[in-house]
């Protein structure tokens, strides 16, 4: 009747309302089942004690037991004058010897009279009066309280198939229906959700569209523009736009990545790579001309974790690329030491605001959109990574740490499939 009981649900609280109503009603039954059998119980004493008493002046009168009366009664003469030896003992055995005394053996009700007069044993074949009408009652009030248990059950069900729903529309899926026929409060809550949800992917897919259609337009000036930058006959010229327009390509590939992960439109590929490998993927993103002119790698103690190559290293040259940009001397350190990784910068000044208000897209920047901290945290959060901030003797010192690192495997995701990646891209 009852499901896994969790105090804080609405389910639990009706459980608990109905048990309490249950254990009162079982208790109420058997205190009035009780007090019927003891009531039904007197009067079969009272019964017997003017029984006797009419027996004792009609042996008064005229010197013998009036066995017919006896019979009008219910009640028989099991021994007269001690003679049934068997039921004598049974009945001493239970310690009774009074001159009027009521016994039950072997559920028979005896009744011993022994005075100078005469010696009898009695039983008595009136049982306490079966209470139907109390049963009847109790069976009614039980059916009562668990068709109404069954009812509200039922009417608070489509509650748990709402929650069902949007979990699964929080996790992506933009193709639940909620819409109920019904006319109760639930049913507006989940035909307004419903409306709400159809509102929100219409809206997603205008986006998506909106964003897919300025990719695509700008795929093409940017093909045209490498096309053209074979003309230049000056050989550095040429590698530099070439450099100019891949990165151009990449940024347009990042952005697809971007409205995927915020959208919850995404799956991610999940392998163990080395941390050494991600850092190295990282700063190829970065296209930088001398990467080591700015970037100071340091590996203590280099570890595997579990990552989508694509999306780590998108986070990490994210968080290398500010280092860079914010820097007092666009010098960056980066340290692996298990189980994290150490991106620090010199800067004359912390964040001006509280971590926090970073992890919030478009949030008040004075240089981009803010959103690049909010990536990094999306990211991380997909891979269950934390990311620390601190500001100590001049550094501005940025953490992630895995809390997912695996035990390192006999073969791991490095080189080439590093670079298999990275071409993905």
């Amino acid at each position: 009747m009852f499901e896994r009981f969790e105090l804080h649900s609405l389910r639990s609280k009706i459980d608990l309302v109905f048990a309490f109503a249950l254990i009162l009603l079982i208790t109420l039954f058997t205190a009035l089942l009780k007090s019927s059998y003891d009531r039904s119980l007197e009067e079969i004493a009272m019964q017997e004690r003017a029984n006797i008493h009419y027996l004792y002046l009609y042996y008064l009168k005229y010197g013998k037991i009036d066995t017919d009366y006896l019979a009008s009664q219910n009640i028989r003469v099991v021994d007269a004058g001690g003679k049934d030896l068997h039921l004598k003992r049974l009945i001493e055995s239970k310690g009774h010897s009074k001159k009027f005394d009521v016994v039950h053996v072997k559920l028979h009700r005896y009744i011993l009279i022994n005075n100078d007069r005469f010696k009898l044993i009695l039983e008595n074949m009136n049982r306490p009066r079966f209470p139907l009408e109390l049963i009847l009652a109790f069976a009614g009030a039980l059916g009562l309280l668990v068709v109404l248990y069954i009812w509200i059950v039922r009417s608070i069900r489509p509650l748990s198939e709402l929650k069902n729903k949007i979990i699964r529309f929080s996790q992506g899926d933009l193709n639940i229906r909620c819409r109920s026929e019904r006319h109760d409060e639930i049913a507006e809550v989940a035909n307004a959700f419903d409306r709400a949800v159809e509102t929100i992917r219409d809206l997603l897919r205008s986006r998506q569209l909106l964003l897919r259609a300025i990719m695509h337009e700008l795929k093409t000036p940017i093909a045209k523009g490498r096309l053209l930058s074979e003309m230049v006959d000056d050989p550095k010229k040429r590698r530099r736009f070439h450099a100019i327009f891949e990165r151009l390509n990449l940024l347009i590939d990042e952005f697809a990545k971007v409205e995927q992960i915020t959208s919850k439109n995404f799956q991610p590929d999940f392998h163990p790579y080395k941390a050494s490998d991600i850092i190295e993927g990282s700063i190829d993103l970065l296209m930088l001309d001398e990467p080591r002119r700015h970037i100071h790698l340091v590996i203590q103690k280099d570890f595997t974790l579990q990552a989508d190559f694509e999306l780590l290293t998108l986070a990490l040259k994210n968080l290398i690329d500010n280092a860079i940009k914010y820097s007092s001397d666009r010098q960056v350190s980066i340290l692996i030491r298990e189980p994290s990784i150490q991106i620090s910068n010199r800067s004359d000044s912390p964040l001006p605001a509280p971590i926090e208000e970073y992890f919030t897209p478009f949030h008040a920047s004075d240089h981009g959109l803010g959103l690049g901290l909010y990536i990094v945290k999306s990211i991380l959060d997909i891979h269950r990574m934390e990311l620390e901030y601190r500001y100590e003797e001049g550094m501005v010192i940025f953490t992630v740490i895995s809390r997912n690192s695996p035990q390192l495997p006999e073969k791991i995701t490095t080189g080439t499939k590093k670079q298999e990646a990275l071409k993905g891209r």
